[in-house]
């Protein structure tokens, strides 16, 4: 809108100028022709009247005078013809002529000096005017920056609130609107914490009361079943110990997932230090069986995710490889959109084409391993806000993508810095 309005100027004021200001010169050359032959054929008069005769050097004095264009004047009296100044020519000049008793004088300058004097000036308005929009426009790109960055952070701190960030971090802009706006999203993020706290503790606490009944009820019918000499009451035992012991597990992910999930949510991850923690970790397991381990950070910026999620994920697809896989494995990130794709990749003959529907499913191995790797890792992708998935069945590579930070953000300032969480080879499994 800046940029329109300086256009507008320029258009109403800046083109109208110079139109005017080379018409102007125009006539000023007109009038200086004019006023010079009145004031020479005045002054003959006088010179005659006196009886003194007017000289070739009065003449030229006039022709060459300063401050205006250089004129042919031509002086026709009783005494013959005087002519003084350089000669023009008859097709390209302004001329005037006064004739009185005794004399006729006239005065004709360069059509053409006319037309530079007006090209020159023209040229410089039209320079005045591209200066004129040219600040314009820096001040619009000014303004626009000054007005845009504050949005572009505010919709991070939206961001924030929606990946469960207890309070957004952000520092006033000065614009009221906005401060506003971002005050309002700073009670609902403080509400919204409130009431996920008090639903976590409920699951806990719940959790907790259950766990102590389910336990006893579980031993009493584990003992009916080992006691009891009736094949029916056995066989109705065991199915009510399975059932508790399903409703047992559902209450110990419920209290797993109270103590896991941090009321912070998703931060601003860079992904140098996680590969740097990963390669420390594998490293040495690589080298035991003489394969090679490679990380490249192609991506550049930070990844929108829980810490210990990432590191988590990262560490079930390397160990995944370094079990089932052959040659070097890689992990290379790259920028894809507005995220980040993570792929993992080796050497191996990769999923057999009847297991690739089933290889995220839990419980799912062909190795003899437990089977909940893989269905965790993707499980913790889609908590984050990302996926995880197999693109590629032979050679294996797996593709993690997330959300990343957008380099024009500053995410120390916008979003809290992520910690690199280790953990340990030995708990995960595939």
């Amino acid at each position: 809108m800046t940029t329109l309005a300086v256009l507008v100027a320029v258009l109403l004021l800046g083109v109208p100028g110079v139109g005017l200001g080379v018409t102007l010169i125009w006539r000023n050359a007109s009038a200086s022709v004019e006023s010079r032959a009145s004031e020479i054929s005045t002054f003959v008069e006088q010179r005659v009247e006196e009886g003194d005769a007017v000289s070739q050097v009065f003449l030229e004095r006039y022709a060459d005078r300063e401050g205006f264009f250089p004129a042919r004047i031509t002086l026709v009296s009783d005494e013959g013809e005087l002519v003084a100044g350089a000669d023009l020519g008859d097709d390209s000049t302004i001329s005037h002529t006064v004739t009185s008793p005794n004399a006729s004088v006239k005065v004709a300058i360069s059509r053409d000096d006319v037309m530079i004097t007006m090209l020159m000036a023209g040229g410089l308005g039209v320079a005045v005017v591209m200066v004129s929009f040219g600040a314009g426009v820096v001040v619009a790109l000014k303004q626009s920056r000054k007005l845009s960055a504050p949005l572009i952070y505010l919709a991070a701190a939206a961001e924030q609130v929606g990946s469960g960030q207890t309070r957004p971090q952000m520092e006033k802009s000065g614009i009221e609107e906005i401060d506003l706006v971002y005050e309002e999203l700073v009670r609902t993020a403080d509400r919204m914490a409130g009431r996920i706290s008090a639903e976590r503790q409920f699951s806990a606490d719940a959790s907790h009361q259950l766990r102590s009944p389910l336990a006893a009820l579980s031993m009493r019918l584990e003992e009916i079943e080992y006691l009891s000499n009736d094949e029916d009451v056995r066989e109705e035992a065991a199915n009510c110990l399975e059932q508790v012991e399903r409703l047992a597990g559902v209450v110990n992910d419920l209290l797993a997932v109270s103590r896991s999930e941090n009321a912070g949510g998703n931060e601003a991850v860079p992904l140098g230090p996680v590969f740097e923690q990963q390669r420390e970790e594998w490293q040495r397991s690589y080298e035991t069986v003489g394969r090679e381990l490679t990380f490249e950070d192609n991506a550049g910026v930070a990844v929108l995710s829980r810490p210990g999620s990432l590191s988590q994920i990262i560490a079930t697809l390397i160990e995944n490889s370094l079990r089932y896989g052959e040659g070097t494995t890689s992990v290379v990130a790259s920028k894809s959109g507005r995220g980040v794709m993570i792929h993992v990749t080796d050497g191996g003959p990769g999923v057999a084409p009847e297991n690739v529907d089933s290889i995220f499913t839990k419980g799912f191995s062909t190795g003899g391993s437990t089977g909940i790797g893989l269905p965790l890792a993707k499980n913790l992708a889609e908590a984050d806000g990302g996926r995880l998935e197999l693109s590629k069945a032979s050679p294996p590579t797996f593709a993690l993508a997330l959300n990343a930070v957008p380099q024009s953000l500053n995410p120390s300032k916008i979003l809290p810095a992520g910690s690199i969480i280790s953990v340990g080879a030995r708990r995960r499994r595939r």
